[in-house]
């Protein structure tokens, strides 16, 4: 009897031990990214937080796709308003927070507009007047150039301290300083957008992409969520994209063309539209093959379309799908063996 206690109780702490196995993986790649400044040169930083904006960015585009059903090919249009919308506060105001914070809401507006008018559609519909809508927005980036500089874009914008007046003023010049506000940043919209998936409204979203009819039998208003969920779409693509300006000191119409909207629908395909943490592992993925194919020849489009390709077709699941069919159920099998007979 003593004997089966103890043998339950020692399955009991592995369990346990496995189920915080995750837990463990994912804050010793928090800290990592903490004491990365400290480890190597600022041309890793830079990647860093391009891959960490482009996480946020296919996250966002990921609640449309893998939670909702809906294919935008219009995100780079909120992308481009969130990188216009900051530049042009810090171009005036020299404080980092009001630059970031406009141009999420300019995106976020834009997304509210829109979305009224594309979530009655659905399918290859929806996907198209997205794609419209987006180029709307590249023509006017192009154009309209009192307002965004034209083929010129918006040059010379600061990488402004981040103020809180009567609390804190922090430098922002160095790219130590503004990675860690990156970091934050991100890490903060990630956590948020993991508790916004695993709510009740979260759920329902994806019980509309499994059977909109079942869930507009039940009393919801389908479009309604729709609308919130475009609308918390195009916000993260602001937020990404007013990251930007400080970093580059630059904004470009380039930003809002469709083809940078193909960039999360990839990295997005290549981690798994199914689950959260597809979409970051492809833009890790996405920013490393490309870093790798760009140093060997000029034509890297092809090659990188003819990986991307490969990977996607290989792996229909995406790349986290293999840790989950593969390296998952290997830690259980190991924790089984030295488990207590």
């Amino acid at each position: 009897m003593g004997k089966s206690m103890i043998e339950r109780k020692g399955i009991s702490l592995f369990g346990r031990a496995y189920g915080k196995i995750p837990t463990v993986l994912l804050l010793a790649l928090i800290v990592f990214l903490f004491l990365l400044p400290h480890l190597v040169g600022k041309y890793v930083m830079y990647m860093t937080m391009h891959i960490l904006i482009l996480s946020v960015f296919s996250l966002g585009f990921n609640l449309l796709l893998g939670y909702t059903g809906l294919l935008s090919f219009g995100q780079a249009g909120f992308y481009a308003c969130g990188a216009y919308g900051c530049a042009k506060i810090l171009l005036v105001i020299p404080s980092l927070l009001p630059g970031i914070i406009c141009g999420i809401l300019f995106a976020g507006v834009f997304a509210l507009i829109l979305g009224f008018l594309c979530i009655r559609h659905t399918r290859i519909y929806f996907a198209m007047l997205t794609l419209c809508f987006g180029m709307m927005i590249y023509s006017l980036a192009w154009k309209w150039r009192t307002m965004t500089g034209g083929d010129d874009g918006l040059i010379g914008i600061p990488r402004a301290p981040l103020e809180i007046p009567g609390i804190l003023s922090i430098d922002m010049s160095g790219m130590g300083n503004y990675y860690y506000f990156v970091l934050i940043v991100c890490l903060l919209a990630i956590m948020l957008l993991y508790r916004i998936v695993n709510s009740p409204f979260g759920l329902t979203l994806q019980g509309i992409r499994d059977s909109e009819s079942r869930i507009a039998f039940t009393g919801i208003s389908v479009k309604n969520y729709r609308l919130i969920a475009f609308t918390i779409a195009g916000l993260y693509a602001g937020l990404a994209g007013a990251l930007i300006p400080p970093l580059e000191n630059t904004v470009t119409p380039p930003l809002a063309h469709w083809t940078h909207s193909a960039e999360p629908v990839m990295a997005t395909l290549l981690g798994g539209i199914y689950t959260f943490s597809g979409p970051i592992a492809g833009a890790f993925l996405f920013y490393v093959i490309k870093d790798i194919i760009v140093r060997f020849t000029e034509y890297w489009l092809i090659w990188l379309g003819a990986i991307v390709l490969a990977l996607v077709m290989g792996l229909p699941g995406g790349v986290v799908s293999i840790f989950q069919r593969r390296l998952i159920p290997w830690i259980r099998l190991q924790f089984a063996k030295g488990s207590p007979r």
